[in-house]
């Protein structure tokens, strides 16, 4: 898995790049709060469940199912969200799914369930180049949490950083030629 701090990176830099006009700011901070609930599935170890279960690490909560299930949630909450319920309900379903695609994209670990409960198979994409971070933070506190923190520089933080610094200057520039 990616670490926590980089799950909602994506969904900030989208919604950076689009402005607050197209995401409303608790629209864009409920988007990075459900790009971390997947995450969320790790209490499964102190329960008992093995990380290749289908409600272990990577699995139920990783799916399309599950994210589309939060969207829905998002669609019906769309007034505290200060969205109409097509944005509220895509702009989260996509940002809970960009937690699995981050974690297919990583070089370790089982792959994800995106197709649960259909299928229990796990998926990676067939580019990872993402160093999988240790599960606890005894693990992370470590060389190798350095390592996933450097990997994760390079392969999402700075790329999120460049998108969201893209579409804020298109905006601008947009404007000003108005």
């Amino acid at each position: 898995m990616t670490t926590l701090i980089t799950h909602p990176l994506p969904v900030l830099a989208v919604g950076l790049a689009l402005g607050s006009r197209v995401i409303p700011p608790h629209l864009l901070l409920a988007g990075m709060l459900a790009a971390c609930l997947p995450d969320f599935d790790v209490v499964a170890f102190k329960l008992g469940i093995a990380y290749h279960d289908a409600f272990g690490h990577r699995g139920f909560s990783h799916s399309l199912l599950f994210a589309s299930i939060l969207g829905a949630l998002a669609a019906l909450a769309c007034r505290p969200l200060h969205s109409g319920p097509l944005k509220a309900g895509l702009w989260v379903a996509l940002a809970t799914a960009s937690h699995s695609l981050l974690d297919a994209m990583t070089n370790g670990g089982l792959g994800v369930a995106w197709f649960w409960p259909w299928s229990d198979a796990r998926y990676f994409m067939p580019f990872h180049p993402i160093a999988v971070s240790p599960i606890g933070l005894s693990r992370f506190l470590s060389e190798r949490g350095l390592l996933v923190l450097q990997s994760e520089a390079r392969w999402v933080w700075l790329p999120c950083l460049l998108l969201a610094l893209a579409g804020m200057a298109l905006r601008f520039l947009l404007r000003r030629s108005r």
